[in-house]
């Protein structure tokens, strides 16, 4: 039974790669469910993040960030995160306030002029430009869509992102509590176990090997003690030379990985964590479309 009154619907965020589209799903719930990263396209697929009050339920959809595809994974990411504009009750189409305009953007701008839901501009990262930089960045992009709001935020420090949430408010429609209140992402524990693992390789790695590697949770259970949950996990590349820099010296930066990736988890489970990564090779594993849906990456699986 609904409850009278009770606003509910569904949220894209799209945008160009590293928008701060993650940042602002995290800093939203309260918690991480996406990962974070400076590195661009770190979202692989659609996260969905769940905000619930006595008023209202929200259910985001972080996307991919749109780009031009460089290969089979890209093109997947590409055409999940576009798929999402026909689905939901509200797009927030998210910009860097840092950056120009660009190709990506009048990319995306051109799929938009399709779509029937309210279309938010927001205007993120605003805490590092001056505020007479933010009228000619709306101008520029208002010529281009007719947006039914413009938000400037802040996600990392969360300037104005309260504003955000009751302008999505008044544009959703009464219905019904689609997850439980204390619900914040409905993939499973071990999609997002996997998810801050693979964080911890974005942030201690550099060149190549971010893009190259996915992880995959071989076993998650839990002691019959009920007090520690082993965690069997491998990451996966794409040539031996990263496989070499992912163990490091005598194994120093797997141990740095797996260390960094089991606090983030023990928090996530609210339990002690035993983890145990080991690193296989699967050459170009991004364009092979049984090694992509292997790894989790199809459109009947996300």
């Amino acid at each position: 039974m609904n409850k009278e009154g009770f606003k509910s619907g569904f949220v894209s965020i799209i945008g160009r790669p590293n928008v701060g589209k993650s940042t602002l799903i995290n800093h939203i719930l309260g918690q991480k469910i996406a990962i974070m990263s400076d590195k661009a396209q770190t979202t692989r697929n659609k996260i969905h993040g769940v905000y619930t009050t006595n008023e209202e339920q929200v259910v985001f959809i972080d996307t991919p960030g749109i780009h031009k595809p460089k290969h089979k994974l890209g093109d997947f990411m590409t055409r999940i995160a576009q798929d999402t504009l026909n689905e939901v009750d509200i797009i927030l189409f998210v910009i860097n306030a840092e950056e120009g305009f660009g190709r990506g953007d009048q990319f995306i701008m051109d799929r938009l002029q399709n779509v029937h839901s309210p279309v938010f501009l927001v205007i993120n990262k605003i805490d590092k430009v001056h505020p007479d930089e933010l009228l000619p960045i709306i101008e520029q992009y208002r010529e281009k869509v007719d947006f039914a709001e413009v938000i400037p935020i802040s996600a990392l420090n969360g300037n104005n992102v309260t504003t955000m949430m009751d302008q999505i408010k008044n544009y959703l429609e009464e219905g019904p509590q689609y997850y439980p209140a204390d619900q914040v992402t409905d993939h499973p524990e071990r999609f997002v176990v996997a998810e801050l693992i693979r964080e911890k390789v974005l942030h201690l790695t550099h060149e190549e090997v971010p893009h190259s590697v996915a992880v995959v949770i071989d076993q998650m259970k839990q002691r019959d003690s009920g007090n520690m949950v082993d965690i069997q996990a491998t990451i996966v590349v794409e040539r031996s030379s990263q496989k070499g820099i992912l163990i490091g010296k005598q194994g120093g930066m797997l141990k740095k990985i797996g260390s960094r990736a089991r606090q983030d988890i023990e928090h996530l489970l609210g339990s002690k964590v035993y983890l145990e990564l080991w690193v296989k090779v699967q050459k170009d594993w991004r364009n092979r479309p049984f090694n992509l849906k292997d790894l989790g990456f199809s459109e009947d699986t996300y």
